[in-house]
C-alpha cells in the first residue's frame, strides 16, 4: 500500500494512492482517521483492517497528476538517522577524500550521525543550491526506512517487526562543509535548508517484503550516475535498526536513511557537482522514483 501526504484546501492530508494512480484521502475511507501520518502510523494496527474491504474503490480519487504531494513525513518525529559508508563500494570511492583520523576499513558497526526534520522537502520540491557558500552540492540516493512500533534494545531477529514501510531519501550533501569544516563533523555539510527530499510516498512494509533485494539509482539529468542493489548495504536494514535502539528508544514516524552506493559526484574524475537547473531523480525498486530540481540560493 501507498501512503502520501498532499496538500489540500483544508491542509496538508493523508492519503492511499490506488492501483489506477489516482489519490483518496484516508479519511474519505475511514471517517475519523488521523490528519498526520505520524499518527497514521501510531494507530496503524486499528485503520489497516478497515481497508480491507475495497472501500479504497469506492470513492472517487484525483489523479496523481493533479496533486501535490508533499514529504510523507513532512516533519519526523526527531531526527533523521542516517548511517554513513554503508555500501563498501561508496566507502572505497570516498577513501582517498578522508582525513588519517577516519577509518582506512570499513568500520564493524555503522557509522551514524543525523539530519535535521527542518531540512526535509517533498517531491518536486526545489532543492536549494548554497550559492556564494559552497560550489560543492551532491546527490545521495538512498533507502529511507520510516519506524512503526517503536522501541528500545531492539533484537536484530525482529527488527523488521518494527519497520512500517519504506520511501525514498535524497541525502543531499554540501561536500566542503561535510569534510574540511566544523572539526570534521558531517552535521552541517548535511543540514542545508532542503537538503533531504523525501518521498514521494510510504511503501508499507507488506509489500516490500525484503528490503535487502531492491534495485536502487540516480540520475542526473537524465543521466544514471547511481546503478546498484541494497543487497550490497554492509549492514542490513534489521541491524541499523537494532543498533540505532540501542539505549535509545526509536519511535513511530521516525526515519532512517541507510546509506548510498557509489557514483556520488565528488568521487567522479573529474568531480561533478550539482547546479541551478540540475533535475535529480532517485529511483528505488518497488517504491518509485523522487524527483528534485536544484534552484539558486535565496
Amino acid at each position: 500500500m501507498r501512503l502520501v501526504t498532499f496538500a489540500a484546501d483544508r491542509g496538508a492530508r493523508v492519503g492511499l494512492v490506488g492501483e489506477d494512480e489516482s489519490v483518496v484521502a484516508l479519511d474519505d475511507v475511514v471517517p475519523g482517521a488521523p490528519a498526520t501520518m505520524v499518527e497514521v502510523i501510531r494507530q496503524w494496527s486499528e485503520i489497516s483492517p478497515r481497508l480491507a474491504d475495497g472501500d479504497v474503490r469506492a470513492v472517487a480519487g484525483t489523479p496523481l497528476d493533479r496533486v501535490r504531494l508533499l514529504a510523507p513525513i513532512p516533519r519526523p518525529a526527531r531526527n533523521l538517522f542516517c548511517v554513513g559508508w554503508n555500501y563498501a563500494d561508496h566507502f572505497a570511492e570516498g577513501k582517498a577524500f578522508r582525513g588519517s583520523a577516519a577509518p582506512q576499513e570499513v568500520p564493524e558497526h555503522p557509522a551514524l550521525f543525523s539530519k535535521n526534520p527542518a531540512s526535509v522537502v517533498g517531491p518536486d520540491a526545489p532543492v536549494r543550491h548554497p550559492g556564494r557558500h559552497s560550489s560543492e552540492l551532491d546527490w545521495e540516493v538512498e533507502l529511507a526506512v520510516v519506524i512503526g512500533a517503536g522501541g528500545r534494545d531492539i533484537d536484530e531477529r525482529r527488527a523488521l517487526e518494527h519497520v512500517f514501510g519504506y520511501t525514498i531519501a535524497n541525502d543531499v550533501s554540501v561536500r566542503d562543509h561535510q569534510r574540511s569544516r566544523h572539526g570534521g563533523q558531517w552535521f552541517k555539510g548535511k543540514n542545508f535548508d532542503t537538503h533531504c527530499p523525501l518521498g514521494p510516498w510510504i511503501v508499507t512494509a507488506d509489500d516490500i517484503p525484503d528490503p535487502q533485494v531492491l534495485a536502487i539509482s540516480s540520475r542526473i539529468n537524465g543521466e544514471t550516475k547511481q546503478d546498484s542493489s541494497t543487497r550490497y548495504m554492509v549492514f542490513t536494514v534489521p541491524r541499523i535498526v537494532a543498533e540505532l535502539s540501542v539505549g535509545m528508544a526509536l519511535e513511530p514516524g521516525d526515519v532512517i536513511l541507510t546509506g548510498t552506493p557509489s557514483g556520488v559526484g565528488f568521487a567522479r574524475t573529474p568531480p561533478e557537482f550539482l547546479k541551478p537547473g540540475d533535475v535529480m531523480e532517485m529511483e528505488i525498486e518497488g517504491i518509485g522514483v523522487l524527483r528534485n530540481t536544484v534552484v539558486a540560493y535565496s
